[in-house]
């Protein structure tokens, strides 16, 4: 099998035995372990390994004493940790090992954040470097496959995505995501207790993934699928923090036109959002190619974004009058502001002029196949 540096490897290993845990927090399937063993694979340390999912180690871990982590970590230097978020009380276990081993290096994966975060972020305040892991980014492509072979897969990436493992199996693509889109992506969400109901979470899916680029109201979301707004918006908070889906907010700030309220809701990956369509048809046969261009090319500027540490605030902008830019960033209180076209023929958009004159536009781009690269490497 194939493996693509990642590009979190080198700042990983730079923050290696500086005396903070690491975090890496992503999808299941993304390559979490596969890069934190990258980077332990040519280190002297002896590594102790400790997956989550099995039942064994969950419970060991659960109610594990400081004496007891000294016999199960031993000469050990590093200690990797897998989907951690399957353990009660994980913060606490976390917490006994940074302080009572400052000579062992912590590595902790996991696949929902809602689970971890909000359990670790009070033991660890000050003790962790926390960092997410996406499906593979344009530019970890690119360093891998060099110009021609990332441009001959531009249309496979729009339809089958960018999970590894697709990648890899690229023959079985459709079998992989298929697997992948069902519940084993976001087990950890159906394993919670406000989570009752799978069929209402898989109409939710579908319902989500044909408004892709389209405004969602949570209203209509919640006719659609029987149920109520706020079931809806806490399934869509969920499926966020198990990096199934993020959503873009409606930016306003001065104009009374402007949608206040407003949300899109984008996926991490174009191919779980086709899977779960069942959806793999080519191109040229689809009518969906604009929305499936849009969500491509937002998530891998947001890649780009938190790889390179590039600290952005991101929405969309639409004015009660149909004026809309498709994708702002914020920074430093300028604006950079983006129009995916697919078709490079199709360059002629401009800014409306009513958010040209109330708010400092750094630069306008339309972002087409011929110039993505410029935003996303």
């Amino acid at each position: 099998m194939e493996l693509v540096k990642r590009t979190l490897q080198e700042v990983i290993e730079k923050r290696m035995f500086s005396g903070k845990a690491i975090l890496l927090i992503g999808a299941r399937q993304v390559g979490k372990s596969t890069l934190l063993e990258q980077v332990v694979k040519n280190r002297q340390e002896p590594v102790l390994r400790l997956n989550c999912d099995e039942p064994e180690v969950r419970t060991m871990l659960e109610a594990i004493n400081t004496q007891e982590l000294h016999l199960l970590i031993g000469q050990h230097r590093i200690v990797m940790i897998d989907e951690a978020q399957r353990v009660t009380n994980i913060g606490l276990t976390l917490k006994l090992i940074t302080d009572g081993f400052p000579d062992v290096q912590l590595l902790v994966t996991g696949s929902s954040s809602f689970q971890l975060r909000d359990v670790v972020n009070e033991p660890l305040t000050g003790r962790k470097w926390e960092y997410n892991l996406f499906p593979l980014s344009t530019g970890e492509l690119l360093d891998d496959r060099g110009l021609i072979g990332l441009k001959q897969t531009l249309e496979s990436r729009l339809i089958y995505g960018s999970y590894p493992d697709v990648l890899n199996h690229s023959d079985d693509a459709k079998a992989v995501l298929t697997n992948l889109s069902g519940s084993y992506l976001y087990q950890d969400l159906l394993s919670l207790e406000g989570v009752r109901k799978p069929a209402l979470l898989e109409k939710l899916l579908v319902a989500l993934a044909l408004q892709v680029g389209s405004e969602v109201s949570y209203n209509e979301l919640a006719q659609t699928i029987g149920s109520d707004t706020k079931t809806v918006e806490k399934y869509i908070n969920l499926l966020e923090k198990c990096f199934v889906v993020f959503r873009l907010s409606a930016f306003s700030r001065n104009l009374r036109t402007e949608l206040k309220k407003s949300r899109k809701v984008y996926f991490y990956d174009n191919g779980i959002r086709n899977a779960i369509l069942q959806n793999f048809t080519p191109l040229a046969l689809r009518t969906d190619v604009g929305a499936l261009w849009e969500n491509f090319f937002i998530s891998e500027r947001m890649k780009y974004n938190h790889y390179s540490a590039n600290y952005v605030r991101s929405y969309f902008w639409r004015t009660t009058l149909q004026q809309e830019i498709d994708y702002i960033e914020e920074q430093d209180g300028q604006f950079m502001a983006f129009e995916m076209k697919w078709n490079p023929k199709k360059t002629t958009a401009s800014v409306p002029a009513p958010f040209k004159k109330e708010y400092p536009l750094k630069q306008f781009v339309v972002v087409t196949p011929n110039n993505y690269l410029d935003w996303t490497v």
